[in-house]
């Protein structure tokens, strides 16, 4: 099928309302007409997209080997609930990242976050957009949602917004609010109880400006008091507004790491109390200069303090060791001696069981170096051809490619990605949950660009008993999407001014008003319980689009057995981020770690989930706590329930 008739599909869905066009067409400059689809010429990218021409037989093809490779349960669905959830909501980029396309960060950020605003144990969504403003949606139950943006004051709509972390910084029993940005100030909004959120940025001492992108929030010195560590990319505009007050690109943004001068630290701030937070950066060590898009925290020496390790999108990751919440020493090459060159997404869990946590990264950046054909979209890049060691300060060190480093002792790590199956084509944020109750964690990866590129699918792999990683999208519905859209209108154009007016005039040779389509893209996930009914849903934060909200028919499938854990600290931080829980069910334990981790420029605060295969009951919980506390639970009241498990006073 070539993108024309992906097109009319599209179309017959914005006539019967399954995309919305309020807020792309009105969001140019000149006035959207009054029947767009009318007055405008439809021009497609590529009349004969090569990925888009080979979603079909893929999909065969990955349906025939899953089957006959898998041995564990996936005879269940996604299926896209959007539009019956109440919520409405468009991701809208800056024009570096829509209609100018430049090569610049502006296409990263949509970061999406979730937790219980109100106290009223269900788990609201909170979504990022660079313009227009973010939305925060109220959960009502069984998936569907009820706008409170403006009733909670969490809007936003006059900055550059990128990611978004919740997290009890005052230990009141409900979740404030970060939001980073692009040079219009990172915001800090304290909770009321209600879901009524006031700004404290500048009081709280973290309204920093510039380039700033994930947001973590951890417990590093073990106070009690939620800490941040906020990631910035580098100095990659220039001092010209556009449209809506946004900063320009700079045209050689993507050399920034060979320049200096262009670096941008990212910053620890250590909570101090009373919802005022320092700058503790060169006072602990922690002088991170790489262009870091995100960060993850995990404590890998099993010392009881948080690491952290942060990916370059530009060079070398690194690995920040914890030194008893006083200082933090960067040992990478001691325990990741290669890492991605172009890592964009992380994220830490047990793939294989074996209570020792595993580390994912995804590489964006060496894969927009050396685009490769299809059949290459599972072999590490070969950018060795396309940039020069110089342009890679030095590549010997790097893996160019998704990396996937297994725990094989505490503190050694070997990497695997190969073996088990985890390389993917175009990746951008990671997530991992027991999406199939087999208490095996699985993987989704969600991997794709917009215009001016084709489509790209994105990436689901279940988890085949730690053994490997079997690629599923396909077979479980995540793709092809919903009515097999994979474009949409991107953006429009009068070219009436001739070829200067835009590339798409001149490549088009067109002379009137144009439609310009691009393919539809994710940036981030976040997995969990959406519409509350025992397995595990997944939300997809989309580029310029709605977003995903794909609900699983598991439980409709099959009986499923599974726990799932909120934690509440005392002497702890309230949310209990850094947590380590071990189920343990007959001859079979589950460890994680409640890191908050959600996505890709996500930091939630929700439950842990534990899929318990086809063990009946819970012999024990065993919980360590951030304060350094141990606390066994032996008397587990049953499964397939929410378990609330509170830290002791002593």
């Amino acid at each position: 099928m070539n993108y024309r008739n992906l097109a009319r599909l599209t179309l017959i869905a914005l006539a019967i309302g399954l995309v919305g066009t309020s807020g792309d067409l009105a969001a140019q400059e000149s006035p959207a007409p009054a029947s767009p689809l009318d007055e405008f010429e439809h021009v497609y990218i590529s009349e004969d997209d090569p990925s888009a021409a080979s979603l079909e037989p893929r999909a065969k093809a990955q349906i025939e080997a899953a089957t006959a490779a898998l041995d564990v349960f996936h005879d269940f669905k996604f299926v896209d609930r959007y539009q019956q959830s109440g919520i409405d909501f468009t991701h809208r980029p800056t024009d570096d990242g829509l209609a100018n396309y430049a090569m610049v960060h502006y296409d990263h950020g949509n970061g999406v976050a979730l937790a219980d605003v109100d106290g009223d144990d269900l788990y609201d969504l909170y979504l990022v957009s660079q313009f227009g403003g973010n939305g925060l949606f109220r959960s009502l139950g069984n998936g569907k949602y009820e706008d409170i943006t403006e009733r909670a004051g969490v809007g936003l709509g006059d900055r550059i917004s990128i990611a978004a972390a919740f997290g009890d910084i005052d230990n009141d029993g409900d979740p404030d609010l970060f939001v980073t940005s692009v040079r219009t100030g990172n915001v800090l909004m304290e909770n009321d109880v209600t879901g009524k959120f006031k700004d404290i940025s500048a009081a709280a001492g973290v309204a920093h400006v510039g380039h700033s992108s994930g947001a973590v929030f951890f417990d590093y010195d073990r106070d009690g008091l939620l800490d941040l560590f906020v990631t910035n990319v580098g100095v990659y505009t220039q001092n010209v507004q556009g449209r809506e007050g946004y900063y320009v690109g700079m045209e050689d943004a993507f050399s920034g790491h060979l320049k200096p001068e262009r670096y941008e630290r990212s910053i620890l701030y250590r909570n101090l109390g009373g919802n005022r937070f320092a700058d503790v950066s060169e006072q602990t060590g922690l002088v991170e200069s790489g262009w870091n898009g995100d960060a993850t925290m995990m404590d890998f020496n099993r010392d009881g303090f948080p690491d952290l390790y942060v990916p370059n999108m530009q060079g070398d990751d690194s690995y920040w060791e914890n030194q008893g919440g006083k200082r933090f020493v960067e040992r990478t090459a001691e325990f990741f001696p290669k890492t991605s060159w172009g890592a964009m997404g992380v994220k830490a869990f047990d793939y294989d069981n074996d209570g020792l946590m595993d580390l994912l990264t995804t590489d964006m950046h060496s894969d927009m170096a050396d685009p490769v054909e299809q059949e290459r979209y599972k072999l590490k890049s070969r950018v060795e051809l396309a940039w020069s060691d110089e342009q890679l300060q030095g590549g010997a060190n790097n893996i160019f490619g998704n990396s996937f480093y297994r725990q094989v002792e505490p503190g050694k790590f070997e990497e695997i990605s190969d073996q088990v199956g985890v390389e993917n084509y175009w990746p951008w944020g990671v997530s991992a949950d027991d999406i199939n109750a087999d208490g095996w964690n699985d993987v989704i990866i969600v991997s794709s660009m917009n215009y001016p590129y084709h489509y790209h699918p994105n990436t689901l792999l279940l988890n085949n008993a730690g053994k490997k990683f079997i690629e599923s999208e396909f077979l479980l519905g995540i793709e092809p999407r919903v009515h097999g859209m994979i474009l949409r209108p991107w953006f429009p154009v009068d070219c009436a001014g001739g070829p200067s007016v835009h590339r798409v005039c001149a490549e088009s040779g067109k002379t009137g008003k144009l439609l310009v389509w691009g393919a539809l893209g994710s940036r981030t996930s976040a997995i969990f319980d959406l519409d509350d009914d025992g397995d595990l849903d997944i939300l997809l934060g989309e580029f310029n689009a709605q977003p995903q909200l794909l609900i699983s028919n598991l439980t409709e499938q099959k009986k499923i057995n599974y726990l799932k854990v909120r934690l509440r600290g005392t002497r702890s931080n309230r949310d209990a981020i850094g947590a380590r829980v071990t189920v343990v069910a007959g001859d079979r334990s589950y460890v994680k770690i409640n890191d908050g981790k959600s996505g890709y420029l996500a930091h939630s605060t929700v439950p842990l989930y534990f899929g318990l295969g086809e063990a009946t009951k819970v012999d024990r919980i065993e919980v360590e706590w951030p304060s350094g506390a141990k606390q066994t639970v032996a008397q587990v009241p049953g499964i397939n329930r929410m378990l609330d498990v509170v830290e002791p006073q002593e």
